[in-house]
């Protein structure tokens, strides 16, 4: 695969500064104003002005100038227009007028993580201790933006500029309503989803564990109960643990850990899911405005 990881995102919201609060609360360090970097994947987001809220801008990872030269034709025979450079291409979304970079980059190089230890039926780990997952004093802060959910009001032009276009891969397929896209190994780094409408449904951002998963809500949920979305759950698609929160925009943000990885493309096989796992395995009920979000009638306006 030519490309190998998100690199950023650029949302455009009506009111930058109220948002910023909130991305700083989520975890994620303000390098500069509205700018803002993870643990491990560095400045990945970026909040501009805009009337409503959208996505301005997505970022991809390539390996070096060939992989460029690939997707610019790729893109060409799709007939859509790509502005290619040495080391960066530049090409629009048609249907969503979402800027796409692809840029050659480095891939992330993630620490690897504490594995804690657990006590199960029949193998203890942790002897005479609390569980390291309730002790841990510091905040939780997001290793990397993991995916981007984006709706299209042609969902199947939208996947081909993305999987004919940029080469991402089909993992997973909600029959007839979205696609599971991957340009990494992660089970998927962006989600097309059926819209009425171009707008962002939400950002992911990986955590170390399911501790840090409802640590980090929680104490989003302290200062602001009204971020509440849904959560704890675990997906069927990814397999990932969530807790989605909103942000004053209106998009969605969650934390996740544990997603499936896929690393030999021939072992995996794309399912295509049409009952409730598409959307979870466990957790609360669905809300509403998970399904259709509350400003959606503004969004179309």
């Amino acid at each position: 695969m030519a490309l190998h990881r998100l690199t950023t995102i650029t949302l455009g919201v009506p009111d930058v500064a109220a948002t910023a609060a909130f991305y700083r609360d989520f975890g994620l360090v303000e390098t500069e104003p509205a700018t803002f970097a993870t643990r491990d994947g560095g400045e990945q987001l970026r909040l501009a002005p805009a009337p409503r809220r959208r996505l301005l801008e997505l970022g991809l990872g390539a390996h070096d100038a060939d992989d460029l030269a690939r997707i610019s034709s790729a893109l060409t025979r799709l007939g859509s227009e790509a502005v290619a450079g040495p080391t960066e291409l530049r090409a629009v979304e048609p249907v969503t007028d979402t800027v796409v970079r692809v840029a050659v980059a480095p891939p992330i190089e993630a620490p690897v993580a504490a594995t804690p230890a657990t006590n199960r039926p029949g193998i203890v780990e942790r002897h005479n201790a609390r569980a390291d997952g309730i002790e841990r004093p510091e905040p939780v802060r997001p290793r990397k933006l993991g995916h981007v959910v984006l709706g299209s009001p042609d969902q199947a032009a939208t996947q081909r500029f993305f999987t004919e276009g940029l080469g991402l891969k089909v993992s997973d397929e909600i029959a007839g309503i979205a696609a599971f896209l991957r340009c990494s190994t992660d089970h998927h780094n962006l989600l097309v989803q059926d819209a009425p409408v171009p707008y962002v449904h939400h950002t992911s951002w990986q955590v170390d564990d399911v501790d840090d998963v409802g640590r980090g809500a929680k104490a989003m949920l302290d200062a602001d109960p009204s971020r509440h979305v849904w959560g704890l759950g675990r997906h069927y698609i990814g397999s990932n643990f969530f807790w989605y929160l909103r942000d004053p925009a209106g998009n969605f943000a969650e934390y996740y850990a544990d997603m499936d990885v896929i690393d030999d493309d021939d072992t995996w096989a794309p399912t295509a899911i049409a009952d409730l796992r598409a959307l979870y395995a466990w957790g609360p009920p669905v809300p509403s405005s998970f399904l259709a979000p509350d400003d959606l009638a503004e969004l179309t306006t």
